[in-house]
């Protein structure tokens, strides 16, 4: 049965009409009746804003899930141990090596990658600095996606790169090739492909948007029911048997004794003292309404499918696409991390070698990869067992060079 709390149709003046219709409501002035009540209204969605900022801000620092994809991309990519080969031979000790292992002065290899990897996934865009010496390179560094422009020539190719610092002050780094001693370019813009942009990356989190605010308004929703005794907002009415309404005196003072008195976690459950025609309905959410969790697990999984992470890994629950958690680990650096740092090393490799000989290449150790260690264990078994092949077949199809002459012997 519906609930008639008017009795006319409303009364309202050009200065009551100027008010934002959340204000109307709120104020009696403009109802002829005997009650009234607090209503929420419904506003549109807001949506984050597609920018690093707000990706970073929404994403990677207010949002778990999100941070926790990053993070365990990044760390996972930037553990990955490097290779130089110069032709067939592959260097132990050398100065490329060791630029990678400490590319300036403040941070490690390892920490590098990781930022590295952590904004071209935020920022679909990742920009790097080489400073040279002497005779070779010096240091790398990387650039904030925020900071960074690309600066096209006339036929709209990329020729450099445009940096403002904290305090504005702008600068302009080559992208081009320098016919300088060092070989290479000054900066290296990696990006992850766009169908729409052709300087730009695109960042899987905008993909994910949508699920990354559903996500974020729900968890907001939860804690704003737990603050409010995880129960909804009731009506409270005012329906004398005499009739008439409240006056703008008592309208403001009821308003202020409910928000002191029964708002906020410590007054949760507090139980409300009415008299004097006052009464208080309860509204209620349907179990479909409250069903938050699996909504935000929806979206969670949304989020971490956009990254490439399998969500069991990031212990979403009711995700049953892998048999068990090895699978979905194997899975991940399958699908996500080798074709990530498979990307950055050839990219880095075309950038860097140049500047240190000629015939060098930059790869990676996937032997070195706890993760595939299951897969690799296999390969050796079925390579050991195939008696068809030379011991130096058996070496070459598991990556490694065949013996000298003298050892064989």
């Amino acid at each position: 049965m519906a609930w008639n709390w008017l009795r006319g149709a409303p009364t309202a003046g050009p200065a009551e009409l100027s008010k934002s219709p959340a204000k109307r409501l709120e104020s009696k002035a403009g109802f002829i009746g005997e009650g009234f009540v607090a209503l929420q209204l419904a506003g549109q969605a807001s949506w984050t804003p597609r920018d690093y900022a707000s990706l970073a801000r929404h994403g990677y620092l207010g949002n778990a899930i999100v941070h926790a994809a990053v993070r365990l991309i990044a760390q996972t990519a930037a553990a990955v141990p490097w290779l130089l080969y110069e032709g067939a031979t592959e260097h132990g000790e050398h100065p490329l090596l060791s630029l990678l292992d400490r590319p300036n002065a403040k941070q490690a290899g390892v920490t590098f990658l990781e930022a590295l990897y952590g904004q071209l996934l935020l920022s679909g865009n990742a920009y790097v600095e080489r400073l040279s010496g002497a005779s070779a390179v010096a240091e790398l560094h990387l650039l904030r996606p925020d900071r960074v422009a690309v600066v096209a020539d006339e036929d709209g190719w990329p020729v450099a790169l445009e940096h403002r610092g904290a305090k504005g002050a702008a600068r302009r780094i080559a992208l081009a090739e320098d016919a300088g001693p060092e070989g290479g370019a000054a900066a290296l813009h990696l990006a992850l492909f766009h169908p729409l942009d052709d300087h730009y990356g695109l960042a899987p989190l905008q993909a994910a948007l949508s699920a990354l605010d559903i996500h974020n308004a729900a968890s907001r929703w939860n804690k704003a029911l737990l603050d409010n005794a995880a129960r909804p907002s009731g009506a409270l009415v005012y329906a004398p048997k005499e009739g008439g309404n409240l006056s703008d005196e008592q309208f403001e003072r009821l308003k202020t004794e409910l928000e002191d008195g029964y708002s906020g976690p410590s007054r949760a459950g507090r139980p409300l003292l009415l008299e004097g025609g006052l009464d208080w309905k309860a509204m209620g959410l349907t179990p479909q309404e409250m069903d938050f969790v699996e909504a935000r697990n929806g979206a969670a999984r949304d989020i971490a499918l956009a990254f490439g992470v399998p969500p069991m890994l990031l212990g979403i629950p009711g995700d049953n696409t892998y048999a068990n958690y090895k699978e979905a680990n194997r899975a991940f650096y399958r699908l996500t991390i080798l074709p990530l740092v498979t990307r950055i090393a050839t990219e880095l490799s075309a950038w860097l070698t140049p500047a240190f000989g000629p015939d060098l290449r930059l790869w990676f150790d996937a032997d070195a990869v706890e993760g595939l260690s299951g897969e690799r264990d296999a390969l050796w078994q079925r390579i050991g067992q195939a008696d068809f092949l030379t011991d130096d077949e058996k070496r070459e199809a598991v990556g490694y060079q065949p013996l000298p002459a003298m050892e064989q012997r």
